[in-house]
């Protein structure tokens, strides 16, 4: 599956916003394997396809377009058509494309993504609690089904045998995913997650764009005292 072929440690996603080009560049700087751009929290779009065609000519950042759902905690205040036109037009400038499991358009983009050979990750995102572990497989499962190249599944832990459901989701899968449990209950699944199936962890680089996301740099160097690449 091109980037992710032969992982060792899960890679850490550099989740941008603001001014992308600056903060991709502290990205880079900070270690990040990979960027997120997370267009729902940008306050204009009108160039960013420039944008994230210097980004992606300048930085040796592999590139994920999101445009989050305002129902899953995202941004985006315009209609659902619009959300999907911007993703599939910006589609060709990326590596990967993040659509969440329950999107009205989901098919669009995935379709449009596979025709482009593009990574898609299949995203669902609860912030208010962690389900029973079976349907936490559940929801992998289908993300897997309707298309996902990696499963990714966000959820706010109330205890820690919620985060340990979780992991035994993740460790169990028959194919990549990315577990997070949000907040500070969760915060250490950022970094061990990838002991237990998950290929991607998300890092800020100024501001968390979620609960409990740690900076680039921090979660760098805790992943180099956990993980000892394959000789």
């Amino acid at each position: 599956m091109k980037l992710f072929d032969s992982v060792d440690t899960p890679l850490v996603v550099a989740a941008i916003s603001g001014n992308i080009i600056n903060n991709a560049a502290l990205a880079s700087e900070l270690g990040a394997d990979v960027v997120e751009i997370r267009l729902d929290l940008l306050d204009s779009t009108s160039n960013i396809y420039d944008s994230i065609s210097y980004i992606t000519e300048n930085f040796s950042l592999p590139v994920i377009i999101t445009n989050r759902l305002a129902e899953e905690g995202g941004g985006w205040k315009e209609s659902e058509l619009k959300r999907v036109e911007l993703l599939t037009t910006l589609m060709p400038l990326s590596d990967a494309v993040d659509i969440e499991l329950k999107a009205p358009l989901r098919d669009v983009v995935i379709n449009k993504a596979k025709e482009l050979d593009k990574i898609v990750i299949v995203s669902a995102h609860d912030f208010v609690e962690t389900k029973p572990l079976d349907e936490l497989a559940s929801i992998l499962k289908e993300e897997h089904r309707v298309g996902g190249d990696i499963s990714k599944l966000a959820v706010t832990p109330h205890s820690s045998q919620d985060v340990l459901n979780l992991l035994q989701a993740g460790v169990a899968s028959r194919h990549p995913v990315c577990t997070i449990a949000m907040g500070e209950l969760g915060k250490h699944t950022r970094i061990i997650a990838g002991l237990y199936g998950s290929v991607l962890t998300y890092a800020s680089v100024e501001e968390a764009t979620a609960p409990g996301q740690l900076r680039v740099d921090t979660v760098k160097k805790l992943i180099k005292l956990f993980y000892q690449k394959k000789s």
